[in-house]
């Protein structure tokens, strides 16, 4: 059987793999136009691109130079682009109008409840899809979207809790292992999604996210009622991902010990690779000068370091400085391929095991 394409209003995604929108500067315009190239959707992370400009210039105005000229690589080339905008920015609703202004395709919100994104993006073309960690949220944001903004969100991405970066559940079930797990997520998902669908008059279609791996993985979600999958681990590991070699290597020769949940600054759970600075940054707390006040949930003052300044030096390669963060299948990974190969290879595996 072949693979089917995923589709969100109007738009038609080959292939039904969604990169996800991985920042600091992970997931840029070379990893999203390769991703989309080869059927795909490619997906540019927001956060922290004005952090390779100079700081002098105001933080929401680099921010919306650097997101620009990101989305404008990926559209010249006449390529479909996604942009990942955390709702927990302190700029949120400026990126939400610039990805508007800048004709981008689909627009992925996570990092909190995008309660009010329908009127960020106003009256754009571009589809509006939350991330989500329970079949719940989904229902406060579907009911607040058709009571607020008489819409409902185009896609419903549902992410669990083996997803790297930031996580959307409580720290003490992460590390218990007690967190609720994808299987179950994407389920009671499609529960909410079919309830809305019926008052939307069209298909809200949900995609699985946070440990998918395999095409087998990308199978079962599908042959469960997913339309398709969010995948960010194996793209870090590609030829054509934004970050150095440095930080690709760390992904090869992570094991199973070297995969840690710490609590980040900005008070969410975070999955990432050990590096001395995981241990340092527990001590004493270090100097460092804030020049972004990006994170609403993020006090300056009290955290032990910056975690823009430590995720921008580990895209760099200075891991004595940072830490990759991480999906939790970051183990399996033994090279680097590219992002051509890697598609194939996930679309070999999955359509034996399609019903």
């Amino acid at each position: 059987m072949t693979i089917p394409s995923l589709k969100i209003g109007d738009l038609t995604i080959r292939i039904p793999i969604v990169q996800g929108g991985m920042g600091v500067s992970v997931s840029k315009a070379s990893l999203a136009s390769a991703v989309s190239q080869a059927g795909g959707l490619g997906v540019i992370a927001s956060v922290g691109l004005g952090e390779e400009m100079d700081t002098s210039i105001p933080y929401m105005k680099r921010s919306r130079q650097a997101l620009s000229a990101e989305i404008r690589k990926v559209k010249q080339q006449g390529l479909a682009v996604g942009v990942n905008v955390m709702v927990a920015l302190t700029n949120f609703g400026d990126m939400v109008k610039t990805c508007a202004d800048e004709g981008v395709d689909v627009l992925f919100a996570g990092a909190g409840l995008p309660l009010r994104l329908p009127e960020y993006a106003g009256d754009s073309s571009m589809k509006l899809v939350p991330i989500i960690s329970s079949g719940r949220a989904a229902d406060v944001i579907c009911r607040s979207w058709a009571k607020k903004y008489s819409r409902f969100p185009d896609a419903i991405v549902v992410e669990g809790p083996m997803a790297g970066g930031h996580l959307g559940f409580k720290l003490q079930d992460l590390l218990d292992g007690t967190a609720a797990d994808l299987d179950s997520l994407v389920r009671e998902t499609l529960v909410v999604a079919k309830k809305y669908s019926q008052q939307a008059g069209r298909a809200i279609p949900v995609i699985a996210a946070g440990g998918v791996f395999t095409g087998a993985d990308i199978a079962r979600f599908l042959n469960m009622g997913a339309s398709g999958v969010q995948m960010g681990t194996r793209f870090v590991a590609t030829h054509e991902c934004d970050v150095s070699d440095e930080y690709k290597q760390s992904y090869v020769d992570a094991t199973e010990d070297d995969v840690a949940v710490i609590l980040s600054p900005v008070g969410l759970p975070a999955r990432v690779i050990k590096t001395p600075f995981v241990e340092k940054s527990f001590g004493e707390k270090q100097k460092f000068q804030c020049f972004y006040k990006c994170l609403i949930t993020c006090d300056a003052d009290k955290a032990n370091y910056c975690i823009a300044l430590a995720l921008l030096d580990s895209s760099r390669g200075h891991l004595d400085t940072g830490f990759p963060m991480c999906g939790q299948n970051v183990p399996r990974i033994d090279k680097i391929v590219g992002v051509d190969e890697l598609m194939q290879e996930l679309v070999t595996e999955a359509e034996p095991l399609l019903s």
